[in-house]
């Protein structure tokens, strides 16, 4: 069992930064792959990044490719998120979730999740 508590989501301008943080209970957290996922309202939940549990391997969804980067300290049970370059169309509520083995870019394979943090991006 993970829980997880996401915090650093707020409002910014278009083309402006924040960066997310997930932070992790237990022991074993480099035995987790991590993801980002966000959900739009009326939208379904999306994938938007994730990393395997060392931390070498990352994959991204191709909107925001380039813009945000995915990272992990193992030694602080702790992911992030940096964002920037940001667009009113990444305006959603951001998850981080958790799963044991290899990384994976869809919703259901991902059993544990934090409860969220709101990003807005005004234009």
């Amino acid at each position: 069992q993970v829980q997880l508590v996401e915090s650093g989501g707020g409002l910014v301008q278009t083309g402006g930064s924040l960066r997310l943080s997930c932070a992790a209970s237990g022991r074993t957290f480099s035995s987790y792959a991590m993801g980002w996922f966000r959900q739009a309202p009326g939208k379904e939940r999306e994938f938007v990044t994730t990393i395997t549990g060392g931390g070498a391997n990352t994959r991204y969804a191709d909107s925001v490719k380039g813009r945000f980067t995915i990272s992990r300290d193992n030694a602080k049970n702790t992911v992030y998120l940096q964002m920037n370059s940001l667009k009113p169309e990444d305006t959603a509520v951001y998850y981080c979730a958790a799963r044991l083995g290899n990384y994976a870019t869809s919703v259901n394979n991902y059993p544990y999740w934090g409860q969220g943090t709101q990003v807005t991006v005004s234009s």
